[in-house]
């Protein structure tokens, strides 16, 4: 798999990734091996050490030149004034050789040094400027690639995102119409026990008529029963009364005798009808409960208030 390389500039809007030596960011995708850039500048950058190094010492061998030459040229002029008028003319000729060849030396000297600087310094501007522009060439190559990957990358997030988007929207509409689904069963369900709630408690009701009508017939029934027993025991006083000139005590103790009867039938009757009563508002009490749980359930599984009963 091959990496591109682009400068720091850049490292902005790629993926983070650890610096090389002189400060590019590898990235996947095609272009120049991190290894083949790596070589190339240290290389670019090696040349230009080789020649900042050359020229260091270009300059520092004419400075001790120049030192030196100053030196001589002190010394020289602290010397007396030498005429060599001694010497002969062909001495003096000689001598004024030696002084022309060593002003000719000098300037030689001074021309090669300044020669040598001046192309040291050219060299190293070209070194420089080379791998500048072949550092702004690698920069460029790499800033386009780095937008083209991008650009691409862009591309495809958008479409990620359209293509989420409409996934989410088919799962929100499956999620809806499973809703709808649950709604409609949950819908029937309590439609079938608020149907099968309300029979039970038309059954109860009916149940509830038909014990408070038996209660009421009952209760007549009771009720003529003792009327009768009444009605017995006066018709028995009255004959008893007839009858008392056949024995006074004996009728009165038939006629209490009755009369008592009459009362403990009388008093049973009223126990009774009250037994029957009690009984009868406890079937009444208990049927009201039983309806109202049946409300409350309906309520509960309807979502609306109870009605009033």
């Amino acid at each position: 798999m091959a990496f591109c390389v682009v400068c720091r500039r850049g490292a902005s809007r790629m993926v983070a990734a650890p610096l090389s030596a002189h400060g590019f960011v590898p990235v996947r995708g095609r272009g120049y091996r991190p290894e083949q850039v790596e070589r190339e500048v240290t290389a670019l950058f090696r040349d230009r050490d080789d020649a900042w190094e050359r020229v260091a010492r270009l300059t520092v061998l004419a400075k001790e030149m120049e030192a030196e030459a100053e030196l001589l040229r002190e010394q020289v002029a602290a010397l007396p004034p030498q005429t060599y008028e001694k010497l002969g003319r062909r001495a003096q000729q000689i001598l004024a050789l030696a002084r022309q060849e060593d002003e000719t030396v000098r300037t030689e000297v001074r021309e090669e040094s300044q020669a040598v600087l001046d192309s040291a310094r050219a060299e190293a501007e070209r070194v420089r400027e080379a791998a500048r522009q072949r550092a702004d060439a690698v920069r460029a190559e790499a800033d386009a690639y780095a937008e083209q990957v991008l650009r691409a990358a862009t591309g495809a997030a958008e479409a990620a995102r359209a293509e989420a988007r409409r996934e989410v929207t088919a799962q929100r509409a499956e999620s809806l119409a499973a809703l709808k689904e649950v709604r409609r069963r949950t819908q029937r369900v309590i439609d079938e026990q608020e149907q099968k709630q309300g029979e039970e408690l038309a059954a109860t009701e009916r149940e509830f008529a038909d014990r408070d009508a038996a209660s009421r017939v009952e209760h007549d029934e009771l009720a003529a029963y003792a009327q009768l027993q009444l009605v017995a025991a006066q018709r028995a006083f009255s004959e008893a009364g007839e009858q008392a000139r056949h024995g006074q005590e004996d009728a009165a103790a038939r006629a209490g005798e009755l009369l008592a009867r009459a009362h403990a039938d009388a008093d049973g009757v009223g126990r009774e009808t009250e037994r029957l009563l009690r009984e009868h508002e406890e079937t009444r009490e208990e049927m009201q409960a039983h309806m109202a749980h049946v409300r409350n359930t309906l309520a509960a599984l309807t979502g609306r208030a109870p009605a009033e009963g």
